[in-house]
């Protein structure tokens, strides 16, 4: 199949080419001065980039799945913890002419998206001699066929495309009239990231490659479902006219995004969901189900997230937040003001995906 051919959409198997194609627009998007990938149909409306055949593609591999009696991994969203600041604070912040906090959020979502490029590193062994039943014609067996790529490309830009790192830091320019960035926002990040123990291996009756790809995978699936948080917390703060110097160009950056992502969790969650409906072979010849497996890294995952991704997020605002209100008015009752907006906030007790197994630790 050439690259240039469309395919059927009930086709199961696509060239990295057409999965990497994001076809003609009328428009460009220009973001704050720099292209960026996506553009604009005739009638004005955003097309995300790298969907022209990828998105047709996963919802075939999807039918295929439900065809076969299979669900697709749903992930409860009240595991998502609020972002922090909330709109209310963040709103409180901006009116009082404090910026940094905001600021400093909007640039660590900003490096976080431009890290999304890593996924093209992930190694993806040869899944026929490791999965027992056939993979021709899934999501799985087009993962390092493009799928990875795209992925990889919608974050972090491409060649002189800009990705959601630059849209992300047009739509904090744009809002924010070119705020001061603080210059310590990446080496908390690392510093934080070096802190982290590694953990030992859940599975290790599994081939290592194997096992590092579902990791990552269903890593990367809890992050970009939990970003739905973010982009709805982006979205309110930067189109607030009160707030924002530009609400609705920078409102519809972040919308663009939004829009972006959505093909990042539906393949992630249907090749996962793939794996699931299948089992895996183990280094000592025998075998063990998928779903024990996906089910046991989600777990892992999501008990983690949910315990200490405010609490980080809290932690990178709060050390520098006093030091910011001193260009207020009255810091005190800024400061009294902005913890008054604080919401309790307890994650489920259960995440969804409790294993029967000791993989749990």
């Amino acid at each position: 199949m050439s690259a240039a051919t469309t395919p059927e959409p009930e086709s199961l198997v696509y060239t990295p080419e057409q999965l990497l194609d994001s076809g003609d627009y009328e428009a460009p998007l220009i973001a704050n001065g720099v292209r960026c990938h996506g553009g604009f149909e005739s009638d004005g409306q955003y097309r995300s980039p790298r969907t022209l055949h990828r998105a047709p593609a996963i919802t075939a591999w999807k039918a295929q799945l439900a065809s076969q009696g299979h669900e697709l991994i749903e992930i409860d969203r009240a595991l998502m913890p609020p972002q922090y600041p909330s709109v209310e604070q963040a709103t409180l912040l901006l009116e009082h002419g404090v910026r940094d906090p905001v600021a400093r959020a909007l640039t660590i979502i900003s490096i976080v998206e431009g890290f999304g490029a890593i996924i093209r590193e992930v190694k993806v062994p040869d899944l026929t001699s490791l999965i027992v039943e056939p993979v021709e014609g899934t999501a799985l067996a087009h993962l390092d066929q493009g799928l990875f790529e795209a992925h990889a490309r919608d974050e972090s830009g491409y060649k002189d495309e800009g990705g959601h790192k630059q849209m992300w830091e047009a739509a904090r320019d744009l809002a924010l009239e070119s705020p001061h960035i603080p210059g310590d926002v990446l080496m908390r990040m690392m510093g934080r990231s070096g802190q982290r123990q590694k953990a030992k291996r859940p599975f290790p009756q599994l081939d290592p490659t194997l096992e590092r790809l579902l990791q990552m995978m269903s890593q990367v699936l809890v992050v970009e479902i939990f970003a739905e948080g973010t982009f709805d917390w982006g979205e309110r703060v930067l189109s607030d006219p009160k707030v924002s110097a530009a609400p609705k160009e920078a409102g519809d950056m972040v919308r663009h995004i939004r829009s972006d992502e959505n093909p990042h969790v539906e393949y992630l969650r249907t090749a996962l969901s793939e794996v699931r409906a299948r089992t895996l072979r183990t280094v000592d010849g025998g075998t063990i189900a998928g779903r024990e497996v996906v089910d046991g890294l989600l777990h892992r995952i999501l008990r983690n997230m949910t315990t200490t991704r405010r609490s980080e997020q809290q932690a990178d605002l709060r050390e520098n937040l006093a030091e910011a209100m001193k260009v207020a008015a009255n810091p005190k009752a800024l400061l009294e003001e902005f913890d008054s907006l604080e919401a309790d906030w307890n994650p489920p007790a259960r995440t969804g995906f409790e294993p029967a197994t000791s993989a749990e630790g």
